[in-house]
């Protein structure tokens, strides 16, 4: 198996996700240039944090145009794994490959600091080593972090299972005060109709080692790799 993390112009957690999945989940990993086509023959796609391309227009809105997207939107077609975090979250939303839209945070300010999701899924590649509704603690830092959607989007998205994560409480309780940015419906991240792309605003990868205050993101690029060995 063999993961690749893309590099935008602006990426600034392209080497943190480098180091996890090659230092702490033991996988090959290689980086990916947004200006190429080829994905070198990689199973997992990581679109990084960051500022893409300066977050210029809006985030996301020129990167969906870059050309090792036309790669990852063709390879998600055919049922590759391809994980967005935070600023990947915003440019697969933008890219198509994901509903809805990441909106300025409610508080207009940028949020840096660690939150509780609860794992609303277990039938995704990305969740498979987590139990259902359990409590994860991973940091956010994002100012455009809102999550919307319209209404039948919404519906649809609550009746197909892919709301993934929601924001809760440390006891798991999805209230008003644990939802750090507005996000309709406390939600956190989302998978595509072939619950083979995710997108998600916390930052997992700031969060699978002892050392950065915990291992709960881990679970994520656990349950990525155990996906490719039983695949």
């Amino acid at each position: 198996m063999k993961f690749g993390v893309i590099v935008f112009p602006g990426s600034n957690c392209d080497h943190d996700a480098y180091h996890v999945i090659g230092q702490v989940a033991h996988q090959p990993v290689t980086f990916l240039w947004h200006e190429s086509h080829d994905l070198e023959n990689c199973d997992v796609i990581v679109v990084p944090g960051g500022f893409a391309y300066g977050d210029y227009l809006r985030t996301g809105a020129i990167a969906k145009f870059s050309p090792v997207m036309e790669a990852v939107k063709a390879f998600a077609d055919g049922g590759g794994l391809v994980l967005g975090i935070c600023n990947g979250f915003q440019i697969l939303c933008e890219a198509g490959l994901l509903p809805g839209a990441l909106m300025r945070n409610a508080g207009l300010k940028y949020v840096c600091k660690f939150v509780h999701i609860r794992v609303e899924n277990t039938d995704t590649p990305f969740t498979a080593a987590c139990r259902a509704g359990e409590v994860l603690r991973i940091p956010i830092g994002h100012m455009e972090g809102n999550y919307f959607c319209d209404a039948a989007t919404h519906a649809q998205l609550v009746r197909e299972r892919r709301i993934v994560f929601r924001y809760v409480t440390p006891s798991g309780e999805p209230t008003a005060d644990a939802n750090p940015n507005g996000s309709l419906d406390n939600i956190a991240g989302v998978c595509s109709a072939g619950r083979n792309v995710l997108g998600m605003m916390p930052h997992p990868e700031r969060a699978s080692e002892a050392q950065l205050g915990g291992r709960d993101g881990f679970h994520i690029f656990e349950s990525l790799v155990g996906a490719l060995t039983r695949a």
